[in-house]
């Protein structure tokens, strides 16, 4: 276990008052060794905070008196100070599984901590869940939590993931739900594995099971060309159409017995069977929205002015391991990891310039359409595909700077071009390229429908 470092203090904060100074190593808050963001932001928010740090080689104490809820003011290098719980489960469709030799460390662990559940919206398997991190969720009310099932049947969810504990582990679901914590699950569904009856069983088992579940996103396996399991695969555009009508069939079920669709299908499957998005209203608030599901519908919503704050910006693949290191924690605020806030950065071309807008290829199948009812000729979307990543690998979040060098070098210079923030974290792609390297200067804007329409305003 290593002691959280101050990285930053506050100007005219409560820790500035009182000497906390970045470089400091905190031994104990309020007499406790902090095991992680949130047990330090529930010290933090005491009226009188007492900390005990290393400084120099020298311990000592440094007493604190604010208002209680008053930030402290001091940022701290991680969100967890013990070890994050590794993943002990093997499953095939594991994205981490499927990364490139060579990418930076941090990329290649694999998670399965309910903390970063909480913290970032990360799922978890539950397989190292214990009794004691039941008492701990329930008793600080760590809610929500995010929860793969992939299928209730314990024989077939034990084979997926590879463990003979994956069986068994869903008790702890029930136990959360018991303890009405609000659990968010997911299914990453795999041909020949999870779908057709096994996805009914499924369903069926949640109804019967956990008909207190908040929701159930349904998520394609993502495949990299990277990828050495040979019984994964990717989806055939009929097996997306059957995915589709199937899902929607057990959203009636759902909305006749507990009252609402509980059960969504991903934006990818829509695109994938080549169907249109359904009605906004059949999102039920649009919850799962950093899930990838009604992203395309409130993307068009903020884009044609519907609506006035977007409704979120999806962190991206690798969310917890490039956060920012102070997360709202138990608040239940999620940072974003991209840090980009919709600014503009290395503006290049004048405002009047042709534009292009940098997407993904399945994000280019969403924007195509907003850009040519604007009947601007001056507008263009690129859609930069993957071969990074290769497979099926679509998303705007997954795209690398290696592909937009590739793409970028094609494009003429002196235009403006647009590239969404979801796919940096700290100025960096997933493959560890900047945007100094792109051949033309970018701007990044935020990854919402609001933003865009903003930077595509003529120049007065």
């Amino acid at each position: 276990m290593s002691a959280p470092m101050v990285v930053s203090v506050a100007p005219g904060s409560a820790a500035e008052r009182a000497g906390l100074c970045a470089g400091d190593e905190v031994v104990t808050i309020n007499g406790v060794v902090p095991r992680d963001i949130i047990e330090w932001r529930f010290a933090a928010d005491e009226a009188e905070v007492e900390i005990e740090l290393r400084r120099g080689g020298l311990q000592t104490l440094i007493e604190i008196v604010k208002r209680a809820g008053e930030p402290l003011g001091a940022e701290v290098s991680s969100a967890v100070f013990d070890r994050v719980r590794t993943c002990d489960n093997h499953c095939e469709f594991c994205f981490i599984y499927q990364l490139p030799a060579g990418m930076r460390r941090s990329l290649y662990l694999k998670d399965d901590d309910y903390r970063l559940s909480f913290l970032y919206g990360n799922f978890t398997t539950l397989t190292r869940f214990t009794e004691a991190d039941l008492e701990r969720v329930v008793t600080e009310r760590l809610s929500p939590l995010n929860v793969s099932i992939h299928a209730t049947d314990p024989d077939v969810r034990a084979r997926m993931l590879k463990n003979p504990r994956g069986g068994m582990s869903l008790r702890w679901l029930r136990a959360l739900l018991d303890h009405d914590i609000v659990v968010r699950g997911q299914i990453v569904l795999c041909p020949g594995v999870n779908d057709g009856e096994i996805f009914d069983r499924t369903m069926a088992g949640v109804l019967d099971e956990y008909p207190d579940l908040e929701s159930l996103a349904v998520v394609p396996l993502g495949l990299s060309k990277f990828n050495a399991e040979q019984a994964m695969r990717l989806h055939t555009p009929a097996e997306a159409e059957v995915m589709v009508d199937a899902i929607e069939d057990w959203q009636d079920v759902f909305l006749h017995t507990v009252g609402h669709r509980m059960v969504f299908a991903a934006d990818e499957y829509y695109l994938m069977a080549d169907r249109p998005f359904p009605a906004a209203e059949t999102y039920e608030g649009f919850s799962m929205h950093e899930d990838g599901i009604g992203m395309a519908r409130t993307f068009e919503m903020e884009f044609h002015g519907h609506t006035s704050s977007p409704t979120g910006v999806q962190a991206g693949f690798f969310a917890a391991v490039d956060a920012p290191p102070n997360p709202a924690a138990y608040t239940g605020l999620r940072a974003r990891a991209c840090g980009s806030e919709g600014t503009s950065i290395r503006l290049g071309a004048r405002r009047g310039a042709p534009i292009g807008i940098l997407t993904g290829e399945f994000g280019g199948r969403v924007i195509g359409p907003l850009v040519d009812d604007l009947l601007r000729p001056d507008i263009r979307v690129i859609p930069v595909a993957n071969e990074f990543f290769g497979g099926n690998t679509a998303v705007t979040g997954l795209m690398v700077g290696h592909d937009l060098q590739r793409v970028l070098a094609e494009q003429p210079a002196g235009h403006r071009y647009l590239l969404p923030d979801v796919c940096l974290s700290e100025g960096r792609f997933l493959d560890g390229t900047t945007i100094d390297e792109l051949p033309h200067p970018v701007e990044v804007v935020a990854t919402d429908g609001i933003s865009l329409r903003k930077a595509l305003e003529p120049s007065s």
